[in-house]
């Protein structure tokens, strides 16, 4: 019987390999953006045309390579950076693994053009399907240029998983900008489609981290830096108003390597405690420099999940670091010592300070806390007399009236009578009765009451619900946002005088790729060039003068929206649209208005729950009402 186990051809290996290393275009990108960097480049040029299915081409002024190495580079596992099993452990630079170049020749078609600054003349390979076509001599400047053109042109089933072009071109421009924000000494541009996306001067890593996210941190930002022996933390973290109700701004790097972390994300969280708002996370661009030995970077095939050696001491440390930086920026804001004229004139000022008052001042109580030793925390003692009074602090003052007697409670308007808390010994029992309806019910909303301007009580025939009024509204917009959604476009609200909208490219791209789905549900905007586009038209929902700040809330709710559910485009569009529509928690509603969202809320298909699966109402019957006071 024959043989059934055989080698792999190594072209079949190679896409095999280019399955784990480029998924998309995006992948392409980091790994020869990556490239350059180790290549010792201080300009480095990224060329995409049709998000990188078309053309993806690096250009860098590095050291180049000889013709040799420009041709062992495509085989895999070549690679610079290794040459004994301890190298694994010391590793500084961005690639080593040697599988990009040749991952990405079994699924393109590239094209190499190198030299060094030894050699008269470059080299220039050309490569399909693992295959060299052509190698021959070239003039070219120092420095590498790699093209790769037509992508998974050999693989048609991969090439038909890629996204839309705004898609994978947003996914582009967020891994552009994890290399471009590691090294802001090296220069970098993005051009797309002939159209300069980034133009990244160099500079210093504030100055990096404006100009990639916008000009509106430029005097939001505190600097972190702590260093210890065991590893040093520095880069910058928002002021807490640039929080943002979504995971906004946030990256991490660990020796200059982008990761992503939710152990160190709770700790920038945690550090921000009871400075934003609990459903609020802060912006942060911080790199932790430590040992190579330390940290195993090999153990995802993008390295962008790693792993510490000792975990809690990197936590502690990065928490420490934050919140030191968060203190000082608290207590020592800039101090202006000129002195104002009405405070220059006041007798302290422009009297001298004579013997006598002198004096009088040495020998104060006061003085003496601040300039005897051990005499900080002295405390005078006290008039007891002053203080044989003090029970009566406690008693309780009397009645100024009986609530419950008919003249009084007649002075409240129905709606606005007090409602007080219910207290029992047996939380239990009452929660084990509190009914969550789950079929649409035939109300008569007869009285509504605001409780904290964030419930709503509603009397029914037979009862009341307690409706919250953030997660009704949510679930009526829903419905109303799912049927434009699904083929009945909502009417706009044109705008007399259209509203520019100029956003970060990678917010650009996001928006260019929703276009479509937006204008589903009363949206209409237009294009306008160089990352800005035109609010022509709102839905009827939003409110007039809003519709900039309504947009921008709207784009970075749908860039977070539950990343670990594979929702579909309209689907996320639709959840954020009704959640930040809705009126919020905390705004006080008319009498008119909570009657009108109650019979609104139930005559939805699925009144009982938000998309998310929370409770709108909780419905308190009237015999379960009997119950609680033993009426039964």
């Amino acid at each position: 019987m024959a043989d059934i186990i055989q080698l792999l051809p190594d072209n079949i290996a190679n896409q095999i390999a280019a399955g784990e290393v480029i998924q998309r275009p995006a992948s392409a990108v980091k790994e020869l953006l990556e490239n350059a960097v180790d290549a010792g480049a201080t300009e480095i040029k990224l060329i995409i045309v049709d998000a990188g299915k078309t053309l993806l081409q690096v250009i860098d002024n590095g050291k180049g390579m000889s013709e040799t190495d420009a041709r062992i580079a495509f085989e895999r596992h070549a690679t610079s950076k290794i040459r004994a099993i301890d190298d694994l452990f010391r590793i500084k630079t961005m690639g080593f693994r040697g599988e990009a170049l040749a991952s990405i020749a079994a699924v393109a078609q590239v094209e190499l053009k190198t030299r060094r600054a030894e050699d008269e003349l470059g080299t220039y390979i050309e490569i399909e399907n693992s295959v060299v076509l052509k190698q021959e001599p070239c003039a070219y400047h120092i420095g590498t240029s790699i093209s790769m053109k037509n992508l998974f042109f050999s693989v048609p089933a991969r090439r038909n998983f890629l996204k839309s072009n705004a898609a994978e071109m947003r996914h582009i421009i967020d891994e552009f900008i994890r290399v471009a924000m590691a090294f802001p000494h090296i220069f970098f541009s993005l051009t797309s489609n002939g159209q300069q996306v980034f133009h990244l001067e160099t500079g210093n890593l504030k100055q990096r981290i404006v100009q990639i996210l916008g000009n509106s941190y430029s005097a939001k930002l505190v600097s972190v830096k702590e260093e210890m022996d065991y590893m040093n933390v520095y880069g910058f973290v928002g002021k807490p108003e640039t929080a943002k109700k979504t995971r906004g701004d946030q990256y991490f790097f660990v020796n200059n390597r982008f990761i992503k972390s939710a152990y160190l994300n709770h700790a920038i969280n945690t550090a921000f405690n009871e400075m934003i708002a609990k459903d609020s996370f802060p912006s942060y661009v911080l790199f932790i420099d430590l040992d190579p030995s330390v940290v195993d970077i090999n153990v995802h095939p993008t390295k962008q999940e790693i792993k510490f050696e000792d975990e809690k001491i990197v936590y502690a440390f990065v928490q420490a670091a934050v919140k030191h930086a968060l203190a000082q920026f608290s207590i020592a804001p800039s101090l202006d010592f000129t002195l104002n004229a009405d405070i220059q004139g006041l007798d302290a000022i422009s009297k001298p300070f004579t013997h006598n008052e002198q004096d009088n001042a040495a020998s104060s109580n006061l003085f003496k806390t601040f300039t005897q030793r051990n005499q900080a925390h002295a405390i005078e003692p006290t008039n007891k007399n002053e203080l044989k009074n003090w029970k009566e602090f406690f008693e309780p003052s009397a009645p100024k009236g009986d609530l419950l007697s008919g003249s009084s409670e007649e002075n409240y308007f129905e709606y606005e009578k007090p409602f007080q808390s219910l207290v029992t010994s047996n939380q239990q029992s009452v929660t084990s009765n509190l009914q969550l309806v789950t079929h649409t019910s035939s109300y008569t909303i007869q009285h509504c009451l605001q409780l904290h301007n964030t419930y709503i009580i509603a009397a029914t025939q037979n009862g009341f619900v307690l409706v919250h009024q953030q997660l009704a509204h949510e679930r009526i917009l829903y419905e109303k946002y799912s049927v434009a959604a699904h083929g009945t476009q909502m009417a706009t609200q044109k705008s007399m005088f259209p509203v520019s909208l100029e956003l970060v490219p990678s917010d650009a791209a996001l928006l260019q790729e929703i276009l479509p789905e937006l204008q589903m549900i009363g949206y209409l905007i237009e294009p306008f060039g160089n990352n800005t586009f035109v609010i022509q038209g709102t839905p009827a929902d939003v409110m007039h003068g809003n519709e900039k700040h309504s947009l921008e809330l709207l784009i970075e709710q749908f860039k977070h929206f539950s990343s670990d559910i594979k929702f579909s485009k309209r689907e996320k569009l639709v959840r954020c649209m009704a959640r930040q529509q809705a009126i919020k928690s905390g705004q006080p509603l008319q009498p008119k208005e909570m009657v009108a969202l109650v019979e609104e809320l139930f005559t939805c298909n699925t009144p009982n729950v938000t998309p998310t699966g929370s409770p709108t109402y909780v419905e308190f019957k009237e015999d379960y009402l009997d119950r609680m006071f033993q009426r039964l």
